[in-house]
């Protein structure tokens, strides 16, 4: 597969490069900051220079060009304020959107949050990131695009385990970096998860197995 992840130099990002460049796809990792080329390269992907935030969907479909997958894995990042919210973890979702609809590339996963809500306060916090969450997936939903929706509940460093628990409703918990995006990985490989929307926290389940159950 060809696959372009836009926020290519986030933890989760990196993880995902790697485990997909490991088992042969080729990998597009979308960057701000050309400094952090060499970082994406070592994981066994192409780093490309793109501003989801910045650019407009004409720039950003020319900087994106053909692939069979695009992943949104971007965001503000906790230490940003509230407009960024919205114009990264929401409008650059969106601009991805239409860029993959221009391009003809039908796949997009997005890294959510858990507890995502489009009616969330927009109150300049926590509740403004998870609105801004909420309304880019609702978009999804309504692309026409063949989405799925990962809803990770609180990230860490941890190593990988390779367990999870995937469901509609989870709880709550929390899951390493490194799982969400073995996750990913075995989504982009699942055709079946297309239309699903799940939260995913550490849990009993190989993540294979997770995921079967969810697509039915």
């Amino acid at each position: 597969m060809d696959i372009v992840i836009a926020g290519g130099h986030g933890q989760i990002a990196l993880h995902l490069a790697r485990l997909l460049a490991e088992r042969g796809d080729r990998v597009r990792g979308l960057i701000r900051n050309p400094a952090h080329a060499a970082d994406v390269q070592a994981r066994g992907a192409e780093a490309g220079v793109c501003d989801l935030e910045a650019l407009d969907v004409d720039a950003i479909a020319a900087a994106i060009g053909t692939a069979d997958a695009f992943v949104f894995a971007a965001g503000a990042g906790p230490g940003s304020g509230p407009q960024r919210k919205w114009t990264v973890d929401y409008a650059g979702a969106v601009k991805g959107m239409e860029a993959c609809r221009r391009n003809g590339i039908g796949r997009y996963v997005i890294v959510s949050s858990i507890n995502a809500d489009p009616e969330a306060d927009d109150d300049g916090g926590s509740g403004t990131y998870l609105r801004a969450k909420g309304q880019a997936d609702k978009k999804l939903t309504e692309s026409g695009l063949a989405y799925t929706i990962v809803r990770p509940g609180r990230l860490t460093d941890d190593g990988p385990t390779g367990h999870v628990r995937a469901a509609t409703g989870t709880g709550g918990g929390e899951i390493p970096r490194a799982d969400v995006a073995a996750v990913v990985a075995e989504v982009l490989a699942t055709p079946a998860t297309s239309g699903l929307a799940f939260e995913l926290v550490s849990g009993p389940d190989p993540i294979p197995a997770a995921l079967a159950a969810l697509a039915g």
